[in-house]
């Protein structure tokens, strides 16, 4: 079975631009804390700033340890600034580019500190939202130079590229499986990869499983995973299983066959839900998917060789429902 772990903001408020919080605002001590409760929750991921910071990080590290998880990962916090409204590493204005890349840079160096392996690039402020305002070439030269440089400056650490289609931006950098390999590609440094965000994916219009499979054949590029639900036209982050399963057999499949060695993360925004009882559950939705695939697995192969969807769906209903 895989490793499972949580970010730790998804234990936090939630807001909209309706409402500035739907819940009371936890404290990071408070928001670890629940987290921990989780069952099978092994790994952490902090957002930097919001939870990590260069004054917390010999505390942060202790209370990990107390509690015997690991840190996942680091997010850096490049989204909520409004200095980096019109991008980050890719910003026109070179001062905020080199701003930036100092941010990421610290955060490298909190990683190294907390003995975290992982930083999680969401780079979700670059990106566009009009048409015929971009320096679509120049942008992408920037933002492979930025990428590359903090890669080349940490080469003990993974960076990998989290994509999403849109939100905040009209349009992101990296939007999508293809796009974001080939930014990672572009870097020319085998510590860039990629983070697979399975609601990212369902409203890309991807098949997340093919995703993974272009992310092997790319040299081991997939990183890190996060699970979610969503309806399909919008990152929603709800409880897994909440609209899809056979999409999750499949993406687990070939987590499988391809290799990863990667953590299951939840990544969820429970806006009216009770946090930990939602994640918790997405942890046994997963849980019992992946025992599908381990129990089945031979089985799934050769229902893959077949190509018989009544074959598929046959199965399908067993495995979920017992007849």
């Amino acid at each position: 079975m895989y490793k499972y772990s949580v970010i730790l903001g998804n234990l936090g408020n939630t807001c909209d631009r309706f409402c500035k919080g739907y819940k009371d605002n936890p404290s990071t001590e408070e928001m670890l804390a629940e987290a921990v409760k989780i069952p099978h929750v092994e790994g952490i991921e902090l957002v930097g700033t919001w939870d990590i910071r260069p004054d917390n990080v010999k505390d942060m590290k202790r209370r990990m340890q107390d509690y015997g998880k690991t840190c996942v990962s680091i997010i850096p916090d490049v989204f909520t600034d409004k200095v980096y409204g019109k991008g980050t590493i890719t910003n026109n204005d070179p001062a905020i580019r080199r701003k930036a890349l100092d941010y990421l840079r610290k955060i490298g160096e909190i990683a190294l500190e907390m003995d975290c392996k992982l930083v999680n690039m969401w780079m979700a402020q670059d990106g566009y939202d009009y048409l015929l305002s971009t320096d679509y070439d120049q942008k992408r030269d920037w933002l492979c130079e930025g990428t590359a440089a903090l890669a080349k400056e940490f080469p003990t650490l993974k960076f990998a590229l989290e994509y999403k289609p849109k939100e905040p931006r009209n349009f992101s950098f990296h939007a999508r499986m293809a796009d974001t390999l080939l930014a990672a590609q572009e870097t020319g440094c085998d510590n860039v990869g990629i983070c697979i965000d399975t609601g990212h994916s369902f409203y890309a219009g991807e098949n997340t499983a093919e995703a993974v499979v272009l992310a092997k054949r790319a040299g081991n590029k997939l990183f890190h995973m996060h699970f979610n639900d969503n309806h399909g036209c919008w990152d929603d982050d709800m409880i897994v299983a909440s609209v899809h399963s056979t999409v999750y057999i499949d993406l687990l499949f070939q987590l499988k066959k391809t290799g990863y060695q990667g953590w299951l993360s939840m990544d969820q925004y429970p806006y009216r839900e009770h946090a930990t009882d939602a994640i918790g559950e997405s942890v046994l939705w997963v849980r019992r998917f992946e025992e599908i695939v381990e129990h089945n697995f031979t089985e799934i192969e050769n229902l893959i060789r077949k190509d018989d969807a009544v074959e598929t769906s046959r199965f399908m209903r067993k495995a979920l429902f017992g007849k």
